[in-house]
């Protein structure tokens, strides 16, 4: 059994105790090809990012960074431009040879809510080494938007591989040939690239940009929030837009996206070299994503955008990600978009699932 872990085998690791959890796991938490983490019931302020590094534990490296304690049982502000480690429900016991990595949830990239899993000697975010044992954390930073969170909330989701999972290019040239994997010819180098749609319709609206100063958002409000208190239109008339250093915007992908069953995928950044800016946040995408036959036929893939130093000139059609396609070890008993709630498939330029629809 070789791949990315399916919804079935999860269910089997958490029975076997490879993955724990106090409360114990509920179904809603078990994905595709993914298990949904859920926030402990107390956060660390910190003075920065850290790792624990290898033989150290996070506890030890949190005497040295740790401002104060907050406890979260009633809820708690996490402020903009402050960076909390929070304790997860679940940890793991991990067999020789099963190793995991991990990524924001959909929503929590689109609120521009930096969350990476760090672990007892971790020397990498969001990557777990095969045969890991013990605690889980995350390190949430908001970036545009202080928000509200409780225990039991979701905002990371971890994968499980057993063994090398990626397709070749040669491999995933011939898997679109077979099941096209986007509606456009493909970029395929190092996994499927993916390009930004600045192609605007009548309005010109081509995404959205948050605004500096707003209100919190408690996560677990949904379909509530007001967009034009927190974001405003980004619009184009020469399919072409400038990115201000600093500044998060919300765009869309010029290519509709098909995961099939059999396969699911990463978002990975494309080259430095093409510019100084990041579109990754949230990263992953289940089996199912855009299949016609869960509902999808094609979903577009909405970017998290943050520009680094410079002002960048961003132009309809220019590659900024691309896909990693790997196997699945086995089809998994749920598909997105069909025996899950998805919100986001058959998308186009969307806002998380907080705002009210625009």
């Amino acid at each position: 059994m070789t791949g990315i872990l399916a919804s079935q085998h999860l269910k089997a690791m958490i029975d076997r105790g490879e993955i724990r959890a106090e409360p114990a796991i509920i179904p809603e938490q078990i994905q595709p090809a993914s298990l949904d983490l859920r926030l402990g019931t107390k956060a660390w302020r910190v003075r920065a990012s850290f790792l624990a590094g290898s033989g150290r534990t996070l506890a030890e490296r949190l005497e040295k960074f740790e401002m104060h304690q907050i406890d979260l049982t009633d809820g708690a502000v996490l402020e903009k431009g402050c960076v909390y480690v929070v304790p997860l429900a679940e940890s793991l016991e991990l067999p020789e040879g099963v190793a995991a990595m991990a990524n924001a949830k959909s929503s929590i990239g689109r609120l521009d809510l930096l969350t990476r899993l760090i672990t007892d000697g971790g020397t990498e975010f969001d990557r777990i080494p095969a045969g890991y044992t013990g605690p889980l954390y995350a390190e949430i930073c908001p970036r545009s938007f202080s928000v509200l969170v409780r225990p039991g909330m979701r905002l990371n989701q971890i994968r499980f591989r057993d063994g090398q999972a990626q397709l070749s290019d040669t491999a995933l040239a011939a898997l679109h040939a077979a099941t096209p994997l986007v509606d456009t010819d493909p970029v395929i180098e190092n996994g499927l690239g993916f390009s930004v749609d600045l192609s605007a319709g009548e309005d010109a609206l081509v995404g959205y940009r948050a605004k500096p100063h707003t209100g919190v958002i408690d996560l677990d409000l949904l379909n509530h929030y007001d967009p034009a208190e927190y974001w405003e239109p980004v619009r184009s008339t020469d399919r072409q837009i400038i990115l201000d250093p600093g500044a998060f915007y919300i765009l869309v992908s010029r290519e509709a996206v098909t995961i099939p069953p059999d396969y699911a995928a990463e978002m990975s950044p494309y080259l430095a070299m093409v510019g100084e800016f990041r579109v990754h946040y949230a990263g992953f995408f289940d089996p199912g994503f855009g299949y016609a036959e869960a509902g999808g036929a094609g979903s577009r893939g909405v970017l998290e955008v943050r520009c680094h130093e410079a002002p960048f000139v961003l132009e309809h059609g220019q590659i900024v990600g691309r896909l990693v396609y790997e196997t699945m070890a086995e089809r998994p008993e749920m598909l997105y978009g069909r025996e899950i709630a998805s919100n986001y498939q058959g998308q186009g330029l969307k806002l998380s699932k907080h705002f009210k629809s625009v």
